[in-house]
């Protein structure tokens, strides 16, 4: 058992990986911005934990998680404001790393997205830009950090019932979509997994088994 901490708790995949992970018995805290959204957190199986990580730096970040073993990052802008993309996408999602290290929480799990990459090649004038190269520096930075990190990467995300399904890029998935579902079990079974430590895991819907592809 461990706890683990989850940045963005009140996304829609968030919502989804705390019941599992409460089931795998483990103890989440999931951080929400909105006070609003304690309601759904709680009867997600998590304890809410209300702070806006835009504007906490990281000793407060730090002290908000510490205690914690396992930190998941699935927290976003929601896209629109590219001024608050870079502050929430990569500023935070930074300070989130550095706090971690700061509170002796070594293991860390990202969600990114499917072709995430500094070389990503989306246009400065398209709308999906900021988003782009916000997940691409937030990214690399964990990579240079000294963290347990898994970066995991979705394809597009839907809302269909889940698989259990998923196949990764080198297995031959092209970007296509996966369910929220089969994302938030991918969370759970990355923890699980020291095999999927220093790895970027780009994913489908597919035919193997969620554990067994991420291997």
């Amino acid at each position: 058992m461990s706890r683990v901490v989850v940045f963005g708790g009140h996304g829609k995949v968030a919502l989804r990986a705390a019941p599992l992970l409460v089931g795998a018995g483990h103890e989440v805290g999931a951080i929400v911005r909105n006070p609003d959204h304690v309601g759904d957190v709680a009867d997600a199986g998590a304890t809410p934990i209300v702070a806006d990580i835009e504007y906490l730096d990281v000793a407060k970040i730090a002290a908000l998680i510490e205690g914690y073993d396992v930190v998941v990052w699935s927290a976003g802008a929601g896209g629109g404001d590219s001024k608050r993309t870079y502050a929430v996408d990569r500023d935070a999602a930074i300070r989130s790393m550095d706090a971690a290290g700061r509170a002796g929480i070594s293991r860390y799990v990202m969600v990114s997205y499917f072709g995430a990459g500094l070389d990503h090649g989306v246009d400065s004038g398209n709308s999906f830009h900021a988003y782009a190269q916000a997940k691409a520096e937030a990214d690399d930075y964990l990579k240079s950090t000294s963290l347990e990190w898994t970066i995991l990467g979705p394809s597009a995300l839907t809302l269909d019932q889940g698989t259990g399904l998923i196949d990764t890029k080198e297995a031959g998935a092209t970007g296509g979509s996966v369910t929220r579902d089969d994302v938030a079990a991918a969370v759970v079974a990355a923890i699980a997994s020291p095999g999927t430590i220093g790895r970027f895991i780009e994913f489908d819907n597919g035919s193997t088994p969620i554990a067994e592809a991420l291997g």
